[in-house]
């Protein structure tokens, strides 16, 4: 059942549509005219072609010559195989003991643990942990894992060896080469650090 009057709505309404689609066209058609006579104005066109040819017409500009390259001296460092100012310094009466007593070696055959696989520089103290007589450190390591560890166990790549714990401290001896196919027995200490 068709509703009377629903085509004759239909109708204007299309006709309206038809209008206004017609009047934009009009309208930007208009615009863009107006737009593309702006630009066309002779004086301004010959102004810009003068000054174009000026332009052109001018001499060309001298280029300064490059500066002077300076070449490079190589340093060659001549204390490499000197000890590092930045490692504690061995005692040398520990350094004779181990020299005289060529015992000191570290374990190979021994399966390594899980700290040994970071340099003991890298790892942090942030606590402690006791029960029944035993202590425990609490040490973060390069991927901010905590750990657990006690007196015997062993970290950093030297063979470290913890000795002992205190609530502010854990104190390392590592073995570590001596240059002449020896080793030496050289302490560290891992400080605990506080909150920032």
């Amino acid at each position: 059942m068709i509703l009377p009057g629903f085509d004759r709505q239909r109708a204007s309404f299309s006709r309206a549509r038809m209008w206004l689609v017609t009047a934009v066209r009009w309208l930007l058609c208009t615009a863009l005219l107006s737009l593309l006579g702006g630009c066309s104005n002779d004086s301004q066109m010959t102004e810009l072609k003068a000054y174009i040819d000026s332009v052109v017409s001018r001499p060309p500009g001298q280029i300064e010559a490059a500066p002077g390259f300076a070449s490079y001296v190589s340093f060659t460092y001549s204390a490499a195989s000197l000890r590092s100012p930045f490692d504690i310094p061995v005692d040398a009466a520990t350094a004779m003991r181990n020299q005289l007593n060529n015992q000191v070696k570290p374990d190979e055959n021994r399966s390594k643990e899980y700290l040994e696989s970071f340099a003991i520089g890298t790892l942090s103290m942030v606590g402690t942990l006791a029960r029944g007589g035993q202590t425990w450190a609490l040490i973060k390591d390069e991927a901010n894992n905590i750990n657990r560890v006690t007196v015997g166990n062993h970290m950093g790549k030297s063979f470290g060896r913890i000795v002992s714990i205190t609530p502010s401290q854990i104190d390392v001896m590592e073995i570590v080469p001596t240059g002449d196919g020896g080793w030496i027995e050289r302490p560290q200490s891992i400080v605990l650090t506080t909150p920032k």
